[in-house]
């Protein structure tokens, strides 16, 4: 079957920092479900282990892990998907990706695809919807209010991939204020379609844009990128006792200032479930199918912005490219071999 892999860590510059691919089609075995792979998205964490992991022994190594696509046969323990079904799921950081014509995944991080829109704009969502969700519901638990402060959510990067759904599922599943960062007016733009009540610049100094708005101090914070150079804003402008949560990877985070406030401290990272086989591995099979239900439903929208072509190394290698710019806005997709 085709794929897309890289034999060597490094920078996107180099010829062979993905390479078209022949491998073995595999075989769904245990809770295994074996997906024909429709389309993909590209996100942050396949630059990242790009540059930064090397492929195990002399195997190719495949990255992608949105995907939507076709179950073609499942393991002998798998119970929750038949044949013929149309699945997306975000997959597993610890096993080959979706960047191939068949791919191996876990049927309990796995959810039925949305029916009300194509395969290209489902597949803008999975890791995006599941860290989000992950995040405001399980780790912030934004519907659990913080005593005395305002209603009120502070999206830090809300134009990119996880803030684009971030938004649209607080407008959806509650009655919070969200209040978004962005610095371009496209961008600005953007996050305004989604949903934000406000948007703030992030290259300008938060506080007195925030107290600005005149709505109180935020109880929750989530931090999608940048962190460590808003940590000492975050500090000042979020309410006592409340709640911060990031999801990227500062070399450093000084978290002292967050002391005085009792501030607490939330990590997402949406593998952690499937890597460490929680015993609730299978909320994200639940999530999936209400983010399913909430797209249908018309409650929220895809965040697929470009659908860039087939799945090969030169399409995947103009995404990554697009991604490192960090000038992305909502998702790239790609779709078809």
């Amino acid at each position: 079957m085709k794929a897309v892999g890289y034999k060597a860590a490094g920078a996107l510059d180099r010829a062979d920092s993905l390479i078209d691919i022949e491998i073995d089609k595999p075989v769904a075995t245990g809770r295994d479900l074996l997906v024909r792979v429709q389309a993909v998205s590209v996100n942050p964490v396949d630059t990242k282990i790009r540059m930064n992991r090397p492929p195990e022994k002399d195997t190719p190594a495949i990255l992608g892990w949105d995907a939507v696509g076709e179950v073609v046969s499942v393991g002998e323990d798998a119970s929750m998907f038949s044949v013929g079904d149309l699945v997306w799921y975000a997959g597993a950081i610890n096993r080959s990706g979706t960047n191939a014509e068949y791919h191996l995944v876990d049927e309990r991080i796995v959810g039925k695809a949305p029916t009300s829109i194509t395969a290209a704009e489902a597949a803008s969502l999975p890791l995006t919807a599941l860290t989000a969700y992950e995040m405001l519901f399980d780790r912030l638990r934004v519907t659990d209010p913080v005593p005395g402060a305002s209603n009120a959510v502070v999206i830090i990067g809300g134009s990119g991939g996880v803030g684009s759904i971030a938004i649209q599922l607080l407008r959806a599943n509650t009655d919070m204020v969200v209040i978004a960062t962005a610095s371009r007016p496209e961008t600005q733009d953007w996050v305004k379609e989604l949903g934000a009540h406000h948007v703030i610049d992030h290259t300008k100094p938060l506080t007195p844009q925030i107290e600005a708005l005149g709505i109180g101090q935020p109880g929750y914070v989530f931090s999608t990128t940048h962190t460590h150079q808003y940590i000492d804003q975050i500090a000042e402008f979020i309410a006592p006792q409340g709640r911060f949560g990031l999801i990227d990877d500062p070399e450093t985070l000084n978290i002292m200032p967050f002391k005085t406030k009792a501030v607490s401290t939330h990590w997402e990272l949406m593998f952690t479930r499937s890597l460490f086989q929680t015993a609730d591995i299978t909320r994200q099979h639940d999530i999936l199918n209400e983010v399913a239900e909430l797209l249908d439903s018309g409650k929220i929208r895809s965040t697929a912005t470009e659908t860039l072509g087939k799945i090969d190394a030169a399409t995947l290698k103009r995404a990554h490219a697009i991604l490192e710019s960090n000038k992305a806005k909502g998702k790239l997709v790609l779709e078809g071999f």
